[in-house]
C-alpha cells in the first residue's frame, strides 16, 4: 500500500467541503481567539508585498493585536469563518492586509492563490496556560531502527551535505517498504502510536492525569495533557523533568523541543496532512490502523470510483 500527496484541488476541496464540519469538534483550546497564533505551510513559496523580500513556504499570524507590552487590544479573526477563509485562501484572506508583510495578491501575480499544505496552532495560548504536548515521529523511531540493523560505520553516504539521518534511511530498506519512498515505515507508525497510548497511560498513573488526549498527527502522534497543574503550572523546569522522565526512564522516543518550546506550533486537529493524504485527529486506540484510518472523503470516493 502507498501513500502520495494531495492535489491543489484535493486540499481546497478538503478545507472547503471536510473541514467546516469538524469546527464543532476542535479541542476547547483551539478556537479563532485561544491560540496566540495559527501557522500555515505552503507547497511553493509565495511573495509578500514587501519588495526585496524572501519569498515564504510559511507564515505565522496572531490571532490578536497587541500593544508594546503584549497585551491583546483587537482580534485578527472576527469569528471562526474568518478563520476558516483564511485557511481555504491565505493570501486573499490574510489578516496582515494593508501590511507590507502581507502575502501578495494572487490576483496582480502569474502564480495561483498558495494552497494551505499544513495548517498549525500555537501551543501558547490566550485562554489558558501553555498547552503541553509530546510529539512522537515515525521518521525518529525508523532511523533509530535503522541504526540498529545497519553498521553505521559501513554506510556510504553519496553527499558531503547528506545528512546522517537521510544516510541511515537511504542505506537501509525503510524507504522501499510501504508507505513507498517515505522516511518510514508502517511498522513505524504503528509503533509510534503504540508509544503514544504508553504515553497516556504513563500520564494518567504517574501523574494522575484526568484529561488527556491522543491525536494522529499523519505520520505520528501527539500526546496531550491537558489537567491544569497547580503547583507547577506545568513551567520550564517540570517540563525538562517531563522530557527527562520520558526519555530515560521509560525510553519513549519523544521530540524533547516540542514539550519545552512555548512558541511550538503544531498541526490543528482535524487538518489535512497533505503529504500523505490523511486527517489530523484524535483516536482511541493503539489498534487505529493509520493505512485504513483518517482518510478524506476524496480518497473514499477516488476508491469507489477504482472499485466501479
Amino acid at each position: 500500500m502507498t501513500w502520495r500527496q494531495a492535489t491543489r484541488d484535493e486540499v481546497y476541496a478538503y478545507y472547503t467541503e471536510e473541514f467546516p464540519k469538524y469546527v464543532d469538534q476542535l479541542p476547547s483550546f483551539v478556537t479563532h481567539t485561544a491560540p496566540k497564533e495559527f501557522g500555515i505551510s505552503f507547497r511553493e513559496r509565495h511573495p509578500i508585498r514587501k519588495s526585496k523580500r524572501p519569498d515564504r513556504d510559511f507564515i505565522r499570524r496572531p490571532t490578536w493585536r497587541t500593544t508594546s507590552d503584549g497585551e491583546p487590544v483587537s482580534q485578527n479573526f472576527s469569528d471562526f469563518e474568518e478563520l476558516v477563509s483564511f485557511i481555504q485562501s491565505p493570501a486573499r484572506y490574510d489578516p496582515f492586509q494593508g501590511s507590507e508583510y502581507a502575502l501578495a495578491d494572487p490576483d496582480l501575480l502569474e502564480k495561483s492563490d498558495p494552497i494551505s499544505d499544513g495548517v498549525y496552532y500555537g501551543l501558547d495560548n490566550w485562554d489558558r496556560p501553555w498547552i503541553l504536548a509530546i510529539d512522537i515521529d515515525a521518521k525518529d523511531i525508523a532511523t533509530a531502527r535503522a541504526e540498529r540493523e545497519l553498521d553505521e560505520t559501513d554506510l556510504e553516504i553519496q553527499s558531503a551535505d547528506a545528512s546522517r539521518d537521510d544516510a541511515l534511511l537511504a542505506e537501509s530498506e525503510i524507504r522501499d517498504a510501504d508507505p513507498r519512498g517515505y522516511p518510514y515505515s508502517f511498522e513505524d507508525i504503528d509503533r509510534a502510536i503504540e508509544y503514544g497510548f504508553e504515553t497516556r497511560d504513563l500520564f494518567t498513573e504517574v501523574f494522575a492525569a484526568e484529561e488527556t488526549m491522543v491525536i494522529y498527527s499523519g505520520q505520528g502522534v501527539h500526546v496531550y495533557l491537558l489537567d491544569d497543574d497547580l503547583e507547577y503550572g506545568y513551567d520550564e523546569k517540570s517540563r525538562e523533568v517531563l522530557n527527562d522522565l520520558l526519555l530515560e526512564r521509560f525510553e519513549i522516543p519523544i521530540d524533547p523541543v516540542v514539550t519545552a518550546d512555548r512558541s511550538r506550533l503544531l498541526r490543528v486537529p482535524y487538518s489535512l496532512h497533505a503529504d500523505v493524504c490523511r486527517v489530523v485527529q484524535p483516536i482511541e486506540s493503539p489498534a487505529f490502523d493509520p493505512r485504513t484510518g483518517a482518510r478524506p472523503q476524496f480518497l473514499e470516493t477516488e476508491r469507489e470510483l477504482t472499485h466501479d
